[in-house]
This record gives C-alpha cells, sequence and structure tokens, in this order.
C-alpha cells in the first residue's frame, strides 16, 4: 500500500478546476505534500461548490475538467512523484434540480423504474395519497395556491419529447401512460394519431421500451411541425382556467410523485434524505447493482492509476458500513496490486473505538482535531466560564442540557417523519408477536423518540441482528436516561424496543408468535417462514434505527446545540463534545498511543471543509481558558458599552432586544477569534470587509440555533436588528471605543494563541498518522464556517514565501503567518526525508518535570536507532512577557523545567530543525526547557545530518 505522506485537500468547483490546481502541483509538491486529496469529482448539480450532490457518478464533472482535466492533473502530479486520493459518496445524491436520470427515471415510472431500489424509498406509505409515489416537497407555498397562480403547469420538452411538469426551475416528466390522453384532448387528428402509438401503454418495464419508441416519433413529429400543434394539447391543462386547471390537478393525482409545499417534508417524506435536506436522497448502497453503479467510474481510475486511494463520505449513513468497506476493500484490492489507502468520514465519540472488523485505514481526522483542540484549553477555566455563560444569557451552563434540547427539537421539527418511519418497522414486529400485537404505533413511538433523544453516540452497527460490547455499551446509556425520562408503563416497552434493536431476546419472545400456515404463499418452507420475517424486520428496524440516530446527532449537536451553547467556541466543533472542555497532556499522548497501535495511518486534520471555525481562530480562542476570569469581565464590560446599540424587535408576540444575551456573547468570542493579525481598528475599509465576513456567520448561527429565528421561517425583522447591531458596535465612530478595546485585547492574546496555532501544528505533522492540511491553511487560518473557509486561497503567495530558511527567521514577522508556513514546510521536508521515522516511528511520551512542567508537553518518534523529540509550549498565556508580543516564552522563565530524554539520546547531539539551537541532554539525562525553547515556542530535535531542505 501507498500510504500517503501527507495530504492536502482542495475544494473544486467551477471557479477552482483541476487545471487551476495544476498550475500549483509545484508548489503542493515543494511544501511537501505527497498526495493531493480532492473533493467529489463525479459530476454534481450544476454550479455546485462542494460536490456533495452528485447527479451522475458514471462522468467526471464537466464544471471541473471533465476525466482530461483530471487526467492531466494526475499527470503532473506524477510527475513530481505525487498522487491523488478522492472524495466518494455513496451515501446520497442529489435531487434538487433536474439532472439526476436515475432520480427523474423514478418520478416517471414509479415503482417500476429500473432504478426504483437504487433509493430508499417507502413505497407502502400508510399515507393513502404517497402510496406508490414519491414525496416531492419543492412548492414555495402550498399546492393550492401554486397551482392557482399558475406556477405549475404541463409543458413539452422538444430535445427528449417528453411531457413534463414545470415549476420554476423544476422539471417533473409525466408518465407516458398519460400521453395519449394529452395528445387527443387537443381534438386534432394528427396528435390523436400520434397518441394511438401510446395507447395500452403500462408502467411495466416491458413496456418501457415501446414507451421511449413512441416518444421518439412524437419528437420527429414536432421537429418537422413546430411546436404549435403541441401547444393546443397544452392549452387544455392550462393552470389559468379553472375547467382546465382541474384537469391539470386530475393528471398530477395520476403521477408517481405528489408535489407538495417544501414545509411537508419534515413530517412527510418518504425517502431517507441526508439528514434534513430535501435535495439530497439516500441510496441503497448495499444491494449490489447499486454498489457497482455508484462505484464504477471510482474503480475505473483506480485501475488506470488516476486515483490511489479513497476518502469515504458519511460512512454512518449506509445501511451496513462495515460490509460496504469490507466489498470496497476487495473489489479495490483486486483491480491493482497492493492495497489503496482508504479512509472514512466518521465521528467518534470520546472513548468510542472505530471498528476493527472495517477494512479501514483509518478516519478523515476528526477525532484528532479534537483531541489536539482540546489539548489547548486550561482545564482551569472551565467553571468560570460556564458559570458566566449562564449568568449572562440565562441559559444553561451544562452542554448537555442543550444537546438534550436540541435532539428532542430536532426529532419533533427536523426529522419526525424519519422518526415515524422506524416507530412503525418496530410496530409491525410488535403485531407480528401475540405477547406484543396490543403495543401501540403511539406508544412505540413515544418510548422510541426518547431513546433517539438520549443516544449518546452516531450509531450502533449490530451483526447478524445482535448488539456487540461496544453496541451495548452506548445503548446501555440511552436505555438508562431514556427509562428515567419514560413513564413507569412504558418501560416494558422500551424493554421490547432494546430486544428487536439487537439485544438479547426475552423470555417470551417467540411463544406469541402466530404461526405460519401450512401453505402459505409467501413461501415453500413453511417452517422457516416466520423466523426468517422476523430476522428481516428485525434487521429493517435496526437499520432505520441508526439511520435516525445519525442525523439526529449530526443536526442537533453540530447544527443546533453548538450555536446555542456559548462557554467557549473554540471546543464547539465538528467531531467534538463541547461538553468536554480539555484533555491532559496524558489524554492526549493515550489517544496517540491508541491510534499508533490501531490505525497508524489515519489521517490528522486541524482544519476541514466541514470546520466552525478555522484552526487559528479556534487556537486563539482556547486562550480565553486561561484567562476565565479576565474575559468573564470583559464580556460584561463590552455589553455594557454596547448597550445602547441593541435593537428592539417582536418575537413570538413579546418585545425583546437583539441580539439577545446568548448571540450578542458569541458575536464577542466570533469578533475576537477571527480578528485579522494586522487590522487596524481606524483600517474603516477592513473592518467593514470583517463585518462583512461575521455577519455571514452571524445569519447561519442564529438560523441554525433555531431559538428566535431559523431557515424553515427565518425571522427578518429579528435577523436584520442582528446585523445592524453588528454593524453599529464596528461602526469607524467607534475606533477609539468599543474598536480599540476589541483591538487592544486581540493584540493581548494574540501571541498565546500563536503559540497554541504552532503547538498543534507541530503535533499533526509529528504525531502517529496522515497529517492532513486543508487548502491554504498553511498562513494563518481565521475562517470561519462555510462558505467563509472555502474562500479563494493565494497559492501564488504562498509558494513565493516558500523558503528554506529555518523557521525561527520568522517569527518576529509572526503576524504575517510566514513562521506557520515554515514550520509547516520543514516537517514535511523531515517527513519526505525520513519517511519511516514520523510515519512509522514508535511513539514514546516523555515525562516532563520541573516547576513549568504543565506548560510543556513532549514525545519522541523512534525508527531503529534514528529518533525525533517534539516538544511544545502549551497554556502560555500567564508566562509570557506582558511588554512583548513576541510569541516566546523567555528562556528564564522556564526555570528549572526540564524533559526526561530516552537514554539512547544521552550522548548524542541534537539540533532543532525549526530553529539554530543544538541542546545537549544532561548527565541526568534531562532536557532543560530554557535550552531547547530558545528561538521558537516549539522544537523538533533530530541528530544531525538529518535537519531538512
Amino acid at each position: 500500500m501507498t500510504v500517503p505522506r501527507a495530504t492536502l485537500r482542495l475544494q473544486f468547483h467551477k471557479d477552482f478546476t483541476f487545471d487551476d490546481a495544476l498550475a500549483h502541483v509545484g508548489y503542493f509538491a515543494a511544501l511537501g505534500i505527497s498526495h493531493l486529496y480532492a473533493s467529489p469529482v463525479t459530476t454534481a448539480e450544476p454550479g455546485s461548490t462542494h460536490g456533495y450532490d452528485t447527479v451522475d457518478y458514471s462522468r467526471v464533472s464537466a464544471e471541473l475538467g471533465g476525466e482530461a482535466g483530471l487526467k492531466r492533473l494526475v499527470e503532473k502530479l506524477h510527475a513530481h512523484g505525487m498522487g491523488l486520493i478522492v472524495d466518494v459518496v455513496p451515501n446520497h445524491m442529489g435531487v434538487g434540480g433536474s439532472h439526476n436520470a436515475w432520480w427523474l427515471d423514478i418520478l416517471e415510472w414509479g415503482r417500476h423504474s429500473a432504478y426504483a431500489r437504487h433509493f430508499d424509498v417507502d413505497w407502502h406509505s400508510p399515507d393513502p395519497a404517497l402510496r406508490g409515489k414519491v414525496l416531492a416537497p419543492v412548492l414555495g407555498a402550498s399546492y393550492g395556491d401554486e397551482l392557482a397562480a399558475g406556477q405549475i403547469a404541463l409543458r413539452f420538452s422538444a430535445d427528449s419529447g417528453r411531457f413534463v411538469i414545470a415549476y420554476h426551475d423544476h422539471v417533473f416528466p409525466v408518465c407516458p401512460i398519460e400521453y395519449a390522453n394529452i395528445l387527443k384532448g387537443a381534438d386534432r387528428a394528427d396528435l390523436s394519431a400520434l397518441g394511438e402509438h401510446f395507447e395500452g401503454l403500462t408502467t411495466q418495464p416491458a413496456d418501457q421500451p415501446r414507451a421511449a419508441e413512441a416518444r421518439a416519433v412524437l419528437r420527429e413529429f414536432v421537429a418537422q411541425n413546430g411546436a404549435p400543434a403541441i401547444e393546443l394539447a397544452l392549452e387544455t391543462f392550462d393552470p389559468r382556467d379553472p375547467v382546465t386547471r382541474d384537469r391539470l390537478h386530475r393528471l398530477l393525482e395520476r403521477q408517481h410523485y405528489r408535489l407538495a409545499w417544501w414545509r411537508t417534508a419534515a413530517d412527510e417524506v418518504n425517502w431517507r434524505r441526508f439528514f434534513d435536506i430535501s435535495a439530497l436522497a439516500g441510496l441503497r448502497v448495499e444491494r449490489l447493482e447499486v454498489f457497482d453503479a455508484v462505484h464504477a467510474l471510482i474503480f475505473r481510475l483506480y485501475a488506470e492509476g488516476v486515483i490511489d486511494g479513497v476518502r469515504i463520505d458519511h460512512v454512518d449513513g449506509l445501511s451496513e458500513p462495515r460490509e460496504y468497506c469490507q466489498r470496497l476493500r476487495q473489489r479495490l484490492s483486486e483491480l491493482r496490486e497492493g492495497n489503496p489507502y482508504f479512509v472514512v468520514e466518521k465521528i467518534l465519540g470520546r472513548g468510542e473505538p472505530l471498528r476493527d472488523d472495517w477494512p479501514v485505514d483509518g478516519t478523515t481526522g476528526y477525532d484528532f482535531m479534537n483531541d489536539v483542540g482540546a489539548l489547548l484549553h486550561d482545564p482551569a477555566g472551565a467553571e468560570t466560564l460556564a458559570a458566566t455563560w449562564s449568568e449572562l444569557t440565562g441559559r444553561s451552563a451544562s452542554f448537555a442540557d442543550e444537546a438534550l434540547q436540541a435532539r428532542r427539537k430536532i426529532l419533533a421539527e427536523n426529522l419526525p417523519a424519519e422518526l415515524d418511519r422506524a416507530a412503525r418497522a418496530l410496530h409491525r414486529i410488535a403485531r407480528d408477536q401475540l405477547s406484543t400485537r396490543d403495543l401501540t404505533f403511539t406508544a412505540i413511538r413515544r418510548v422510541l423518540g426518547e431513546l433517539v433523544a438520549h443516544f449518546p453516540v452516531y450509531r450502533i452497527y449490530p451483526q447478524n441482528g445482535m448488539r456487540s460490547e461496544v453496541d451495548n455499551l452506548y445503548f446501555g446509556q440511552a436505555f438508562d436516561a431514556a427509562k428515567q425520562a419514560l413513564s413507569l408503563a412504558d418501560h416494558g416497552i422500551l424493554e421490547r424496543i432494546s430486544e428487536w434493536l439487537g439485544g438479547p431476546p426475552s423470555d417470551d419472545s417467540g411463544a406469541g408468535r402466530p404461526q405460519a400456515a401450512p401453505q402459505s404463499h409467501n413461501s415453500g418452507n413453511t417452517a422457516n417462514s416466520a423466523p426468517n420475517h422476523a430476522g428481516s424486520s428485525r434487521r429493517t428496524a435496526q437499520t432505520l434505527f441508526s439511520q435516525l440516530t445519525a442525523p439526529v446527532a449530526a443536526k442537533a449537536i453540530e447544527d443546533t446545540a453548538c450555536y446555542r451553547y456559548g462557554r467557549l467556541l473554540s471546543r464547539n466543533e465538528v467531531g467534538a463534545d463541547p461538553g468536554e472542555f480539555a484533555l491532559t497532556v496524558e489524554q492526549f499522548h493515550a489517544g496517540n498511543l491508541e491510534r499508533a497501535r490501531r490505525f497508524p495511518h489515519a489521517m490528522l486534520a486541524t482544519a476541514t471543509h466541514d470546520h466552525k471555525r478555522g484552526e487559528d481562530v479556534r487556537a486563539r480562542l482556547a486562550v480565553l481558558s486561561e484567562i476565565a476570569e479576565d474575559w468573564s469581565a470583559t464580556l460584561r464590560a463590552w455589553s455594557t458599552l454596547n448597550a445602547p446599540h441593541r435593537r428592539h424587535v417582536v418575537d413570538d408576540n413579546a418585545r425583546n432586544w437583539a441580539p439577545g444575551p446568548d448571540a450578542e456573547a458569541m458575536l464577542y468570542q466570533t469578533l475576537v477569534g477571527c480578528w485579522p493579525p494586522g487590522l487596524a481598528p481606524d483600517d474603516a475599509n477592513g473592518v467593514k470587509a470583517l463585518a462583512e465576513r461575521v455577519a455571514r456567520w452571524q445569519l447561519k448561527a442564529l438560523r441554525e440555533a433555531k431559538l428566535r429565528t431559523n431557515w424553515l421561517a427565518p425571522n427578518e425583522d429579528f435577523e436584520t436588528a442582528c446585523r445592524d447591531f453588528l454593524f453599529d458596535i464596528v461602526a469607524p465612530q467607534r475606533r477609539d471605543g468599543f474598536l480599540r478595546e476589541l483591538h487592544a485585547f486581540v493584540e493581548r492574546i494574540s501571541p498565546a494563541g500563536a503559540i497554541n496555532s504552532l503547538q498543534q501544528t507541530v503535533l499533526r505533522l509529528a504525531s502517529p498518522g496522515v497529517p492532513d492540511l486543508y487548502q491554504g491553511t498553511e498562513l494563518w487560518d481565521f475562517s470561519l464556517v462555510d462558505p467563509d473557509n472555502r474562500r479563494p486561497v493565494d497559492f501564488a503567495r504562498r509558494q513565493e514565501w516558500l523558503v528554506v530558511t529555518p523557521p525561527s527567521e520568522q517569527l518576529a514577522n509572526w503576524r504575517d503567518g510566514h513562521v506557520k508556513l515554515a514550520v509547516v514546510h520543514r516537517l514535511l521536508a523531515l517527513r519526505q526525508l525520513q519517511p519511516a521515522l514520523l510515519g512509522n516511528g514508535v511513539y514514546l511520551p516523555l515525562k516532563v518535570r520541573g516547576r513549568q512542567a504543565a506548560h510543556v508537553i513532549a514525545f519522541a518518534r523512534r525508527y531503529g536507532n534514528a529518533y525525533a523529540v517534539v516538544i511544545a509550549t502549551r497554556l502560555a498565556a500567564s508566562l509570557l512577557d506582558a511588554h512583548s508580543d513576541l510569541p516566546l516564552v523567555d528562556t528564564a522563565r522556564w526555570e528549572d523545567t526540564a524533559i526526561e530524554m530516552p537514554e539512547a539520546l544521552a550522548s548524542r547531539a541534537l539540533f532543532d530543525c525549526l530553529g539554530h539551537a543544538a541542546p545537549r541532554v544532561d548527565d541526568s539525562g534531562l532536557l532543560h526547557l530554557h535550552d531547547a525553547l530558545t528561538t521558537m515556542p516549539v522544537a523538533v530535535l533530530v541528530e544531525e545530518g538529518v535537519p531538512p531542505a
């Protein structure tokens, strides 16, 4: 297997294509990257900025440059000894437009479509209006209003020879069995003759080729005679006239879809979505034909050597992640000699292991991002900051409280249809047993909702219908919490649901099951009919449960609670638990040791296309944990200072002020975190540009919080008032007031923030795993949530700044980010010169002793007889000189602090590849910090001859 030495993630779209990336391959190679790591390259919805809304798995996106452009990029990569890893999206497709041929075929032919089983559609909905249909929740208002307004109309597509229902940019095919009536309705002989070609059609697959032939005749007729004749047929369905509008309605009622107001999706959608996004439909990739179709292009590109590995998006959305990973690994391994590099996007809870029976190389690095982020925080500040947050806002000091409320809200308002579907699956199991047939759907739904609301991780992974020990650990936590929340009358139902979701069977679980009839028409093997049915029903229920808990966790935690809870926003990140404030050095080491043992080639990330705040925003905000009392006082002072700029708005029939104490407190943290180095408070244009960026974050944050506004029903008065407040407090006239104070505060904590940034940079590049860089983050990354973190990157400037001088020579001008780029460059060069040392070397935590031991983390990497010793300053705020803005602790402050070094290094000369230091291990086997950290707050010590480039 070719394990990447280091990856660099690029977000491709129409404004940054394969050829655009090709122009910078020389820079990527010089930086030390071994593999580019591309966002999805398959064809997505036109104009997609992310590629996760795939509409055609068979073609490389033309907007990105097509297959030819991709191969040009790869040829250039290969010329520099580099490779390519691509993001694959097997869980869902884009269905929000009119470009997905699979989805359009379903809309046209319903259950008899060749793709009917490609998507996770419930064709047997309990709603009579949806049986055999797909809900299409695309209308901007109620169906009746849009129909009466003439927004929904019958049209003819001359290119395809199809009649379609048009609604703005949406196009819905009309089933060909209706064409005869449409054409004959115009009462013209030539159209009636055309209609004869469609007479007697059914939706059966055998009839579909005849429909295609008839459409070809119709298309030829229009090509020769023009559109006016067809217009006569369309007029008989004109929505502007009540009579023809009713005819149009009846035509719509006969289609395999039901057009509906977009608000109906949460309650009535009868197909699996990606989270709650009705423009993304879930795929049944567990079916072999779907798996093959989804991966055909990827398999060919891998077989041809165009790509070297894959990153699998949202693996928890799949029905059977274990089986999927096993199948994918096997298929890729059959196509080319050696093992492919294969990682999965997986959110892991604290202590939750990535399963050993998944044949993957690890995760995409959210777990490492969480670990290193928590390490930057001072646990001593947790209680003070939580109390301040609660006092100022009136909200709970506990993130767990916010998380539970958010889970309940998501289940009630965003995913009730998904909850219904899982509850129905359990209700069907209940009806199969005499002992449980009286358990009602409503009761099962109520109990299931509590179980889901308390579920502590994304999902379980039953095997052969049974939960594993790991599954039971987390299921048990949810079970106990749900039991506490439910009435005694529901405890028995909870026990049954636990059994059906993979727990051990109860004593009477099979005693009351009805016996199969001797001559069942469903199966010739009557003895096994009932057990097989029961097993299938339970597996279905387990899948639906897992495909419910995962989106609930994502939507409730990442997209709701993290925008409600503001103790310290640097811990509100994808893959993190804001309730977990800090990690000790020992806990960080333990995580690295575990990763080295189980998944030594997992990705190590500190920034991603999904992050909510850039890595250097989080690093700076983490400093607030070290000055919790001071920050609490600052929050109160700024709130008082800016009180005159608050707006009064009416929401929920009450007069309240905007932005409100919680949103205001989060706004101050955001301004502190993302204030660009070098921005002066009197730079009106620079401050305005920053405010525009923050305003976009603020709007998203307010809507995601779902408290006083949301995406479903925006409170525009409140949103405008919040925006006005922001622009008021940073207006030019405040440059001698709030802006001066904000700038002074940022200047004060920025050196400690820079030390945090360099610390996490070194730890990512030297820890066990494959370091991943997100585009542009070689320099300071003060971005906010997307789309802010997907802005264009000036790679030319980064290439210009790429020099071989030690990073320590750039420390004096640290604000421009040059020093961070130099650290990245140096350590990637070390990885390139000695790939086994940092790539496969043993991880050795080193003990630190002395008065300032709490302010250091150190470890060694050893491969054979070669060593690299990694040292980083941590929690530096109290050690820095208040009269200096240099992010470096004065050597005298280290006093007696020293690292206990490996015996093998006692007599060896060591050199810092990040600076000019050559510290020596004393006769006691100690390396003193006042010798090791003289020119940089971080050091990587290697032997003579090893230093880079």
